[in-house]
């Protein structure tokens, strides 16, 4: 008499399994974590990473797909978007990384934004892909690098690099600089044309400056398989470079403003005071 019904459970699970990204589930339990306490901070990172793909991702292709400019205007605008509409994520684990760095987070906080950017990542990718067939739309595509080397120095240098001057552009255009009434709608242009530039002179592996943006289309977007990636590179290029970039432009900044790196005093800096003292003699 169960027999049946647990027959029709097991195919339902068994259909669905093959439509849903590996981990989701995984990344969608963090946010009951400490009694739920960064649910908010889940839900911002997840609905955030969702805007932020649709909204950047389909300048070229669902929007301006015959004119760069309209293009590169659909993106600006989409960065701008995504933040507004997200609440201001973070939407990258490079730049949680940072915020956990620097004492801006805890690290249960961190892992939990982290958790929420790969559960929106894993989902926007096949939801947009159904979208684009449905409505057929050009469907997106997704940072990759291609490698004839033993080693991926240039992907990761690329990454790296990239990486650690979005961090300077973030730290400059939200703690160092004040435009007055309209703060927040030249920041975020700002950034938008950063972001831009980024992409257009470090085209190498993408590049994502993203872990987050890569790992979630290679599940998805790279042989469709809806497996992480065995490959080692990958993670090399799109994890530890995106970190250590993440990692030293933390330390750059303490040595400029001050603080601390991990609850860690630098023995040197803040460059910050000793301009002001050397202005004020």
């Amino acid at each position: 008499m169960v027999k049946p019904y647990v027959e029709v459970v097991s195919s339902i699970y068994k259909d669905a399994s093959d439509y849903l990204p590996p981990g989701l589930f995984l990344a969608f339990a963090t946010a009951f974590l400490v009694e739920g306490k960064y649910a908010k901070e889940f839900r911002m990172e997840f609905i955030g990473s969702l805007l932020m793909i649709a909204f950047t991702f389909s300048a070229g292709k669902w929007v301006g797909s015959d004119s760069m400019k309209t293009a590169w205007l659909s993106h600006f605008l989409g960065v701008i978007a995504a933040d507004y509409f997200g609440g201001g994520p973070h939407v990258n684990p490079a730049v949680t990384l940072s915020m956990w760095a620097l004492g801006h987070a805890s690290y249960t906080e961190a892992y939990i934004r982290v958790a929420a950017q790969m559960a929106g990542g894993l989902m926007a990718f096949p939801l947009f892909h159904v979208l684009s067939n449905v409505m057929n739309w050009e469907p997106f595509g997704g940072p990759e690098f291609t490698n004839d080397e033993d080693h991926p120095v240039e992907a990761f240098l690329s990454e790296f690099l990239a990486t650690t001057l979005l961090l300077f552009l973030i730290y400059a255009l939200n703690w160092e600089l004040n435009f007055g009434t309209y703060h927040y709608w030249i920041k975020q242009s700002l950034t938008a044309v950063g972001i831009r530039a980024l992409i257009e002179f470090f085209p190498t592996a993408g590049p994502a400056m993203n872990p987050m943006l890569a790992t979630a289309w290679n599940v998805f977007g790279v042989g469709t398989t809806f497996e992480f990636p065995d490959d080692m590179e990958h993670y090399f290029v799109y994890w530890v470079g995106p970190g250590l970039a993440a990692i030293l432009a933390s330390v750059c900044y303490v040595i400029y403003a001050g603080g601390k790196v991990f609850g860690k005093t630098l023995p040197i800096g803040p460059l910050r005071k000793q301009q002001e003292k050397d202005k004020s003699d």
